[in-house]
C-alpha cells in the first residue's frame, strides 16, 4: 500500500483514469479524423531546399540554396543510411519500434506511473507517433509540450500509419522529415552540413551526436555530448565516449560544410547564380543548361593548373584569378563557363566572365575589319610603325608597341597578327573613334561612353568589356559578321543525344538546339573572312610571337591576345569553325601581374581548351565567300615577302610600293631613322657617368644595303644601331646611300655638360 496526500492522490488518479480512458477510446478508432497521406505521396511531395543545375544531357553541375527557411537535402532511402545511425536512433528513441503497432503501451504505462509518482521517465512517444506529428501540423506542439488532445491524435494517427505503412517506410520518412538543429531538416542535411559526408558514411560517434539532437535540437554542446555518450553506452560503444566532448565542440563550432550529393558537383557556381538571378527557380527543381559537364570540368582543371604554374614559388607572376567561356558558333549555346579559379582566388565570388575589364589589343580585329569594309585599307596595305604624336584635349598621345621597338613599314596583315600598336592607332585615325565605338556597340560590347571619350586609345583597348561580350563579338567574325545573342538554357523539346559518342562537344552525336535570336549584320562575310585569315596567319604573327607559340594549333583557328595597361588584364580570344573560346587571367582586385604576356598567361589555357574541343574532330579553314579576289602580291624594295592576298572586289593590287614622298623623310621602308626623332633635345646629367649617357642612333627596319651614317657632315662608323657619346650643341644626323645621297635626316640638340679628357664632366650650359 502506497501513501500520499488524499487530495493530491485523488486528482492524479482522476487524471490518469481520464487520460487512459480517452486514449483507449481514440486508439481503437479505425482511422484518424483527418486524412493522412500515403508514403508515396510524402516522398513525392518532398522538396530539397536547393535547386540543381544540369548540363545539356541532364548531368548535375551545381546546386544552390533556394529555400532560406530550412535546409533540406535530397530524399534519402533507408538503405542509404548507415547501420550505426539506425541502431542509435532506435535504441535512443523507440527501443520496441519493431514490436509495437504504433503505440508502445508499456511505455505509456511507464510514463503514466512516472507522472503519478512525479519521477523522471522517458516519454511514451514512439517514432511512429513522432512521424504523425511531422505529417500533420495540428499535431505539432504549440508550446514546450503537446497537449493531451495532441498526444491522443498522435496515437490514433500512429495506429493508422502502422496499418498502412511498412516499418521501413515509417523509419525512412521520419529520418527525412525530422528537424535536427537550427535550420537543418532531415538526415541528409545534418549529415552533410555537420559532418561533411553522406548519411551512409556516419560512424557510431557521429550517429550518436546526431541522434542526441532530436530531443533538444538547440541544446548546449556539453549537454548534446552527454546525451550522445549515453547513446553510445546503450549500443555497446562506450569506448567512443573518450574525447567526445572535444569532438562535439569541433563539430558544432567549425563552418558548415557545403551540401553535396552523390549526383551533384560544384562545377559551375557563377553560372548557377546567374541562372538563379534570372529565373528564381523554386526549391527542389532542376534547370537544364547549355553547359557540357565534361568540358566544364576540363576547363576548371586547366585554369587552376595553369595558375598554379604561374604562381610557382620563386617564379610567381602575381596572378591568381582567371575565367573561361566557350560558345558554340552556330547555336550560341554556352558550353563552358568558369567564373573564377575557385580556391586559388582571394575573390572567388567574383565572376570573371561578366566583370568589366580593359580589353587591350583584343579590339584590333574589329578595327581592321571596319577599315577594310570602308575601303580605307586592304590586308596588303602598308602602315608606318614608327613614333607618332597625336594631339588630344589632354595633350599629346604617344602610343608605344609592347616591346618598345618599331618595325618600320609593315602590311596591315602583319600589323594585326603581330599586334603592333602604332599601326592600329594610325588605322583608328582613318576610321575615327566615334564610328569605331558605334561598331563595337553593334557587336554587343558594353561601351558606356562615346568614341570621343576614349579617343585614339580605343585602338589599344582602353574600353572596359566583359569576357562574355568579347567572346561573342569574336563569334560574330566566325559567323560571317553576324552578331547574335547567346543561350544559357536548353529548351525542353530539344535535348542532345545521350548515345555513346555524344558525350562531348565535337563528337558526331552532339547536336545544337535551334534558337530564335535577333541577328545583326555588322560586317560582310567577305570582310569577316579576310580578318579571320589575318589573325589565323602563323607567319604574319612571327614578328611578335614567333612560329612556335600557344597561338599556333595543328588545326585551323583564328586568335588574338591582349594585355591591358600595367599588365592588369591578359586575354586570349579566338575561334575555330565550331567553337569560340575566350580566356582572361589577372587579379580580381585589379593588382598588376608580373611579366605576364598573351603567350604566357591566357594563351596556354586557350590552346588546351581548343585541343580538348578538337581532340576527335578537325577544324578546317573556312571556304572563301563569293566575290573575293585572290591575288599574288609583290612588295617594292622587299618590304615584305611576296604572297597571295585576299581583297574585296575592286581593291586588289599586284604591286605594293611607297610613293616618292614616303621614300623621303619621314622615311621609306628601309631608309628611315627611328631614333633620335627630329627635334629631340638631350639633357645630360653631370652626376651620371658618361658611359651611361650614350645616345643611340638606329634605323626603323633592317640595315639597308650600302647605307652609312653621317653626323654633322662627317662619316660615322656603325651599322643599324650606333652608340654615340653626346657632345653639347645642335647636330644633324643623316642616313645616306652608297652614292652619298641623303635618304633621311634628323636634327637634335644636346644640352647640359661636356667631357673633360673623356673621364670627368664640367658644366657647359648654353
Amino acid at each position: 500500500m502506497w501513501a500520499w496526500s488524499e487530495g493530491r492522490g485523488r486528482g492524479a488518479a482522476r487524471h490518469v483514469v481520464l487520460s487512459v480512458s480517452l486514449a483507449l477510446g481514440l486508439l481503437h478508432a479505425s482511422a484518424p479524423a483527418r486524412a493522412v497521406p500515403s508514403f508515396d505521396e510524402v516522398r513525392h511531395d518532398w522538396r530539397a531546399s536547393d535547386w540543381i543545375l544540369l548540363d545539356r544531357r541532364g548531368e548535375p553541375l551545381q546546386r544552390l540554396r533556394a529555400d532560406m527557411q530550412a535546409q533540406r537535402g535530397d530524399w534519402v532511402t533507408l538503405a542509404d543510411v548507415s547501420p550505426a545511425f539506425r541502431q542509435a536512433l532506435v535504441v535512443s528513441e523507440d527501443k520496441r519500434f519493431y514490436e509495437h503497432s504504433g503505440v508502445d503501451w508499456r511505455g505509456v504505462a511507464a510514463a503514466a506511473w512516472g507522472n503519478l509518482w512525479h519521477s523522471r521517465t522517458r516519454g511514451a512517444s514512439t517514432l511512429t507517433m513522432q512521424l504523425a506529428g511531422l505529417l500533420d501540423d495540428d499535431l505539432r506542439p504549440s508550446a514546450r509540450n503537446r497537449s493531451v488532445t495532441q498526444k491522443i491524435g498522435q496515437a490514433a494517427t500512429a495506429l493508422w500509419l502502422e496499418q498502412r505503412w511498412r516499418k521501413d517506410q515509417i523509419l525512412e520518412a521520419y529520418l527525412n522529415l525530422v528537424p535536427f538543429r537550427g535550420e537543418l531538416v532531415g538526415i541528409s542535411a545534418v549529415s552533410q552540413t555537420l559532418f561533411g559526408k553522406l548519411p551512409s558514411g556516419l560512424d557510431a560517434r557521429e550517429s550518436a551526436l546526431a541522434v542526441a539532437l532530436l530531443r533538444a535540437p538547440n541544446a548546449p554542446v556539453a549537454r548534446v555530448s552527454q546525451r550522445a555518450c549515453g547513446i553510445l553506452r546503450d549500443v555497446g560503444q562506450s569506448a567512443d565516449c573518450n574525447g567526445l566532448d572535444g569532438y562535439a565542440q569541433l563539430v558544432f563550432s567549425r563552418p558548415a560544410s557545403v551540401m553535396t550529393t552523390r549526383d551533384a558537383v560544384n562545377l559551375a557556381p557563377h553560372f548557377a547564380r546567374r541562372v538563379f538571378s534570372a529565373s528564381r527557380p523554386p526549391p527542389g527543381t532542376t534547370i537544364t543548361s547549355t553547359l557540357d559537364v565534361n568540358l566544364q570540368r576540363m576547363a576548371v582543371t586547366t585554369l587552376q593548373q595553369t595558375l598554379r604554374e604561374l604562381g610557382t614559388p620563386g617564379r610567381s607572376r602575381n596572378v591568381q584569378d582567371g575565367a573561361i567561356v566557350v560558345i558554340d558558333n552556330a547555336s550560341g549555346d554556352i558550353l563552358a563557363w568558369v567564373g573564377s579559379s575557385g580556391v586559388l582566388s582571394a575573390a572567388a565570388q567574383v565572376d570573371g566572365v561578366t566583370s568589366l575589364r580593359q580589353a587591350g589589343s583584343t579590339l584590333k580585329p574589329f578595327l581592321y575589319a571596319q577599315a577594310i569594309a570602308e575601303h580605307r585599307l586592304t590586308a596588303a596595305s602598308l602602315l608606318d610603325d614608327s613614333p607618332i604624336d597625336l594631339p588630344t584635349g589632354g595633350g599629346l598621345y604617344i602610343p608605344q608597341n609592347y616591346d618598345r621597338h618599331f618595325k618600320g613599314w609593315v602590311s596591315a596583315r602583319t600589323a594585326l597578327a603581330s599586334s603592333l600598336n602604332v599601326p592600329a592607332v594610325r588605322t583608328l585615325v582613318m576610321v575615327t573613334p566615334r564610328r569605331f565605338a558605334n561598331t563595337l556597340v553593334s557587336l554587343g560590347l558594353p561601351l558606356t561612353q562615346s568614341g570621343d571619350y576614349y579617343g585614339f586609345s580605343l585602338a589599344l583597348g582602353s574600353a572596359d568589356v566583359t569576357l562574355l561580350s568579347l567572346a561573342n563579338a569574336y563569334r560574330a567574325l566566325a559567323n560571317g559578321g553576324i552578331a547574335s545573342g547567346v543561350n544559357e538554357r536548353m529548351p525542353e523539346t530539344v535535348r542532345a543525344s545521350s548515345a555513346p559518342g555524344a558525350g562531348t562537344p565535337g563528337t558526331p552525336g552532339m547536336r545544337s538546339s535551334p534558337r530564335d535570336t535577333a541577328r545583326t549584320t555588322v560586317f560582310s562575310p567577305q570582310v569577316s573572312f579576310i580578318v579571320s585569315d589575318m589573325i589565323s596567319d602563323r607567319q604574319a604573327r612571327t614578328r611578335t610571337f614567333g612560329l612556335d607559340s600557344p597561338l599556333s594549333t595543328r588545326y585551323w583557328t583564328a586568335v588574338k591576345t591582349g594585355t591591358s595597361k600595367d599588365m592588369r588584364d591578359n586575354w586570349a580570344v579566338g575561334y575555330s569553325r565550331r567553337y569560340t573560346v575566350g580566356v582572361w587571367v589577372g587579379n580580381a582586385d585589379g593588382a598588376p601581374m608580373w611579366d605576364v604576356s598573351g603567350v604566357s598567361g591566357a594563351a596556354p589555357i586557350w590552346h588546351r581548351v581548343m585541343d580538348y574541343l578538337h581532340r576527335r574532330t578537325a577544324s578546317l579553314p573556312p571556304p572563301a565567300p563569293q566575290g573575293l579576289e585572290h591575288v599574288a602580291v609583290q612588295y617594292a624594295e622587299h618590304v615584305e615577302p611576296s604572297r597571295e592576298e585576299w581583297f574585296l572586289p575592286g581593291t586588289s593590287q599586284r604591286t605594293i610600293a611607297l610613293s616618292s614622298l614616303a621614300i623621303k623623310a619621314p622615311g621609306g621602308p628601309l631608309w628611315r631613322i627611328a631614333g633620335p626623332t627630329d627635334g629631340t633635345i638631350v639633357a645630360l646629367d653631370p652626376d651620371i657617368p658618361p658611359a651611361n649617357q650614350r645616345l643611340w642612333f638606329q634605323v626603323a627596319a633592317a640595315w639597308p644595303k650600302g647605307a652609312a651614317w653621317r653626323l654633322d657632315g662627317k662619316p660615322l662608323a656603325g651599322a643599324a644601331r650606333v652608340s654615340w657619346l653626346p657632345w653639347p650643341g645642335r647636330h644633324t644626323l643623316e642616313l645616306v646611300d652608297a652614292a652619298g645621297a641623303v635618304r633621311d635626316s634628323v636634327r637634335f640638340e644636346v644640352r647640359g655638360a661636356t667631357l673633360n679628357d673623356g673621364k670627368r664632366m664640367r658644366n657647359a650650359s648654353r
